[in-house]
């Protein structure tokens, strides 16, 4: 009987420490939320569950994925690395696919690519951006980044580059950018080519081969990444919030399914959630505005399909569903409703590890270059990420606000990983307890 118990209990404790990845913006299917078991830290700072930190090539906003025990992240050197000096000739931009060791961080390989130029200009408002704001993508075998004109890269997992496709030739109006990350569906990597091309392209996963290509002037102006929405056993949805709009289309072919009318807004920053209900909720900033529609409808379904709208404002970052309540903050407030009726929960402000409320001026220690510290709250960039009963939300000071998930706002903590000037714009990724959280300058481990 002893014997017995003891052979359950190390299938136990082996089952409970397999690591997940975390293979796409935001994790599986750009929800958030990790489905490990595993406790993760609710406190942490430069002396404490720090299990490594690791010095970047260059800056970027793009996340981190996690697969196996390697990890994924993009930047760019070369050309407007800093808003303290002149940017430099674009001739000289390179965009890199870096891969670590998970266990050290050791850097075990850096690719890079040489842009198609012209490329944005370094200024202006969103220069903080960059040249890699777009969270690269695997299926475990191979990685595939998006690096926007100059086009959808996969390589292997040993750093041998396999295929390089350009999807447009394009730069946005605004002069804001390209943000919009990769994902994988059965043998398709589909790309949110907004700013080059105004389309949602499909690419052979094999051979980066276009299968599909679905043009719209609709994609202006939209930066947030798809997710697929199952329907039933024979459909899936590719659902994307646009401006004005959520548009449902057809992954394989790229046709439109569904469209629904959505927020008063000419811009869509944030991504659209699903829960397993098939409900898709959106919550945007720029105008405001929330809404929630079921993602099996055909034609029009802004009368059939709309299950509640609201006048919520999220500005840029994604929110999260967790436990039947949606979560998104917003200049250094954390908001919460119920994602069956829309109603508030819970609305409070954070508290700030200077002492002041996040909504106050505290010092502006962090930032890309001197911006985006402390009092600029209202250009957060990074989405809340969900683990182990806590919400982590990272603000660009580099601020880890950690929240216990629940009907009432409890902050458990505030967290700094440095004091020096670092922008702090990318979601963490989370695998086997370990937060991976990346800055303009490092990519950090935290864990007990």
């Amino acid at each position: 009987m002893q014997s017995r118990i003891a052979v359950f209990a190390l299938l136990m404790l082996i089952s409970s420490s397999v690591q997940a990845d975390w293979m796409r913006f935001r994790g599986p299917n750009g929800s958030g939320v990790s489905d490990e078991t595993q406790s993760t830290p609710a406190v942490w700072s430069s002396q404490k569950n720090l299990k490594w930190k690791v010095a970047l090539p260059g800056p970027g906003s793009s996340s981190p994925i996690i697969v196996g025990d390697k990890v994924f992240v993009t930047c760019w050197s070369g050309y407007g690395t800093s808003r303290n000096a002149p940017p430099g000739d674009q001739k000289d931009l390179r965009r890199h696919l870096i891969c670590l060791d998970r266990k050290t961080g050791k850097i075990l390989w850096d690719r890079s690519v040489e842009p198609v130029l012209p490329e944005d200009v370094y200024t202006g408002m969103f220069a903080e951006h960059g040249f890699a704001s777009h969270t690269p993508t695997s299926d475990g075998k191979h990685v595939y980044a998006y690096f926007g004109k100059s086009g959808a890269v996969a390589y292997d997992m040993e750093g041998n580059q396999l295929w390089q496709t350009i999807v447009g030739d394009e730069l946005d109006p605004r002069r804001w950018g390209s943000s919009s990350s990769p994902i994988l569906y059965k043998d398709l990597l589909i790309v949110t080519a907004s700013a080059e091309s105004e389309a949602m392209v499909a690419l052979n996963k094999k051979t980066g081969k276009e299968v599909w290509r679905q043009e719209s002037t609709g994609f202006n102006a939209t930066w947030g990444t798809p997710i697929l929405v199952p329907v039933d056993k024979e459909r899936t949805d590719l659902v994307i919030g646009v401006p004005y709009e959520i548009w449902g289309l057809n992954p394989d072919n790229g046709k439109l399914r569904w469209y629904c009318e959505a927020m008063s807004t000419d811009t869509y920053c944030s991504s659209v959630i699903a829960g397993k209900d098939g409900v898709v909720y959106g919550i945007e900033g720029r105008g405001g505005g929330s809404i929630a529609v079921k993602a099996d409808g055909k034609g029009d379904v802004s009368k059939s399909h709309v299950l509640w709208s609201g006048r919520d404002a999220n500005r840029i970052e994604t929110p999260v569903l967790y436990d039947g309540r949606i979560y998104f903050f917003s200049r250094g407030i954390v908001n919460c409703i119920d994602a069956r009726t829309g109603e508030r929960i819970f609305r409070g402000r954070l508290e700030s590890d200077s002492g002041s409320t996040a909504s106050e001026e505290p010092p502006r220690r962090g930032g890309f270059g001197g911006r985006g510290g402390g009092g600029f709250r209202g250009s957060d960039y990074s989405s809340p990420v969900v683990a182990d009963g806590k919400i982590y939300f990272v603000s660009r000071s580099g601020e880890t606000y950690v929240i216990k998930a629940g009907d009432k706002l409890e902050q458990l903590a505030v967290n700094r990983l440095t004091n020096d000037e670092e922008d702090f714009s990318a979601s963490p990724a989370i695998s086997d307890g370990d937060l991976f959280i990346r800055s303009s300058k490092h990519l950090y481990c935290v864990g007990k």
